[in-house]
């Protein structure tokens, strides 16, 4: 139990629903579907499109995204891949050819086509029980009337803003500046999009005058986008890929994504004895740093749409023989140079419902307001999923025609005992699978409840050197530094996470990152 002499916050205690997710707004509108006679998947989804107008500059409808699905009465997961795909005519060499080593993070070239809304109207069609025109009213409704810019997207929309560009400048800044903390935000593009979706499925977005737009726009920008490009997004079912850390089961997406990553990470952490270290100490870190970057280079080199060592990266034999490179009293160089691009900005909505179908749903646009471009006419904010894709001429995740690039975003499930009992998700970009090991280590190893495991202090080994929070101690950072790593502390808080767990007692217990402006609701 927290010391409520302390600030802080109190997990969510309800029986009937529950939502955790980043923006209340989004939690709100979760539960009023709920209520009025919609599904964990109505529900995710109602949320999920009001938070690409409550935080634009973290998702929106030309973004992506990947779904975990429990139905209700069963125990089996299942995957939902979102992620759209390269213009057939995109191609490495001709970026080779121009001296690029990577994919630009920014401008066309990393424009991918938009997945998200095919995978909303798969997932709705497939597992939802009320119709899309329903479910979309809310994101309809604030999107025409607009929505008070909360504090933590203020922060975040003053940081991503200098990479808008052209048309993006008209829909996404008011009078040309920085929206203030209080200012409403509308986007009455977007709700006629929206409109036509409610009322034509996914054709009122891959069709017709939306898609003119969209493809319009993108080759008036010069990218090699085309009608037929669209009108090929097509969300895929899958399985969850799976790996167990004391007496749970994590349960991640597959390739594409990197959840494969976040099993490595525990693989490894298992050799050491974490739940004997200080939680907030330098050893502690120190350790999660260097297993961090070992997962990390098998990521790079492995995961991909198309990802024929899996296998390799879910092994324990991997892991041990990565756990064995780990020196405890000094830092590793980089394993190998990170040449994928790698962000923070995402959302995550989890819900359960009365029947306890459980979904655990990440969208995104990657970068702070993607590509930073828009489309003309609607004002939809193109995504830049490209920059996942690396320029290595044979690697599996090399820019292709048609390809899906590797995909930061990773919703998890945990189960025991062969049952779901947590729908979870720790955005934060190439943070995820380090947030996710973290917070089933402060779980198991040092057990934590699911809210003080997602407020306690992180850190992350990344591209960016060593980077620590201030929650953290100044003895702890000049420890590590001493160490061999490169601290500092980040501008921006590591992440933000979202967890429902499905309590043995029947009740549901909801917990939102303090990290973001959410909360945890229920009835």
């Amino acid at each position: 139990m927290r010391d409520f002499h302390l600030p802080g916050r109190s997990a969510v205690y309800a029986e009937n629903g529950m939502c955790a997710t980043s923006h209340p707004l989004a939690a709100q509108a979760a539960i009023e579907v709920l209520k009025s006679g919609g599904n964990a998947v109505d529900a995710a989804i109602a949320g999920a499109l009001l938070l690409g107008i409550c935080e634009p500059q973290m998702t929106g409808i030309g973004g992506d995204c990947f779904v975990l699905l429990k139905p209700a009465g069963e125990e089996r997961v299942l995957a939902l891949n979102g992620s759209g795909r390269a213009p057939v005519a995109a191609n490495a060499d001709a970026l080779r050819a121009k001296g690029h080593k990577s994919v630009p993070i920014r401008g066309i070239e990393a424009v991918t086509l938009p997945g998200a809304i095919d995978a909303f109207c798969r997932l709705s069609a497939d597992w939802g029980k009320l119709g899309l025109d329903r479910v979309l009213a809310p994101a309809i409704h604030y999107a025409d009337h607009g929505v008070p810019v909360a504090p933590r997207v203020a922060f975040d929309w003053a940081d991503d803003a200098p990479f808008l560009q052209g048309k993006a400048r008209d829909f996404f800044l008011l009078d040309g500046a920085v929206p203030k903390t209080g200012q409403k935000f509308r986007a009455p593009g977007q709700a006629e999009v929206l409109r036509r979706i409610a009322s034509e499925g996914r054709a009122g977005f891959y069709e017709g005058e939306v898609a003119d737009d969209l493809i319009g726009s993108l080759q008036a920008l010069g990218g090699q986008h085309t009608h037929d490009d669209l009108a090929a997004t097509q969300a895929t079912w899958g399985e969850p890929v799976a790996g167990t850390y004391g007496d749970v089961t994590l349960l991640e997406h597959p390739p594409n994504g990197q959840g494969a990553t976040a099993i490595l990470l525990l693989n490894i952490l298992k050799h050491f004895d974490i739940a004997s270290l200080d939680p907030f100490g330098t050893m502690r870190a120190h350790i999660e740093a260097e297993a961090a970057k070992l997962a990390y280079d098998a990521r790079n080199r492995f995961i991909a749409e198309s990802s024929p060592r899996l296998y390799h990266m879910l092994s324990a034999e991997t892991a041990a023989k990565l756990a064995a490179l780990i020196d405890p009293k000094r830092a590793m160089a980089a394993a190998a140079p990170l040449t994928e691009a790698v962000h923070r900005d995402t959302i995550l909505i989890t819900v359960v419902d009365k029947d306890r179908m459980a979904v655990s749903l990440i969208y995104s646009i990657y970068f702070g307001f993607g590509s930073g471009l828009a489309s003309s006419r609607f004002g939809v904010n193109f995504q830049n999923r490209g920059a996942g894709f690396n320029l290595i001429k044979g690697h599996p995740n090399e820019l292709g025609g048609a390809k899906r690039p590797m995909h930061t975003i990773i919703p998890a499930m945990l189960k025991r005992n062969d049952r779901v009992i947590m729908p979870f998700g720790v955005m934060g970009g190439a943070y995820q699978p380090t947030g996710h090991a973290r917070f089933v280590s402060n779980l198991i190893d040092f057990g934590m409840d699911q809210q003080a495991a997602v407020d306690g202090p992180r850190s992350f080994s990344g591209p960016d050197g060593m980077q620590v929070e201030r929650g953290y101690s100044d003895s702890v950072r000049a420890e590590l530094a001493a160490m061999g790593h490169d601290v500092s502390i980040p501008n921006d808080p590591l992440g933000g996470a979202q967890n429902i767990l499905l309590d043995d007692s029947g009740i549901l217990i909801g917990a939102s990152d303090p990290r973001k402006d959410g909360c945890a609701l229920g009835y």
